[in-house]
């Protein structure tokens, strides 16, 4: 079974930084790309950055140059660095994962629990 473990959300005051991860653990054979999705009260949840396991890396306009993703092999974790945070980055951040649990097995989707990010002063 594919685990997805967030962490790292908290409250932080506009123009700062903070860091969430995503901790992957179980039987995984490859993952050929993980995101990170954002859901804010009443909005649609968001895709705002991947990264290939080649780590090509893609962001979405409303965050790009302040965000950055990466993904730390020896750690099996997934990173988002995001600064200048703004009041409007407020959201629950989900981590996801396309996974290849074995070799034989089909492509499958997990999600990460969430964790809450709140810009506010």
């Amino acid at each position: 079974q594919v685990q997805l473990v967030e962490s790292g959300g908290g409250l932080v005051q506009p123009g700062g930084s903070l860091r969430v991860s995503c901790e992957v653990s179980g039987i995984i054979f490859s993952i050929p790309s993980m995101s990170w999705y954002r859901q804010a009260p009443g909005l649609e949840r968001e895709l705002i950055a991947t990264i290939t396991s080649s780590g090509d890396t893609n962001y979405a306009d409303s965050v790009k140059g302040r965000f950055t993703v990466s993904y730390d092999n020896a750690e099996s974790t997934l990173y988002l660095q995001m600064n200048i945070l703004k009041p409007e980055d407020t959201a629950v951040y989900y981590c996801y994962a396309r996974v290849r649990p074995r070799w034989t097995s089909p492509m499958e989707d997990y999600w990460g629990q969430g964790t809450q990010v709140t810009v506010s002063s």
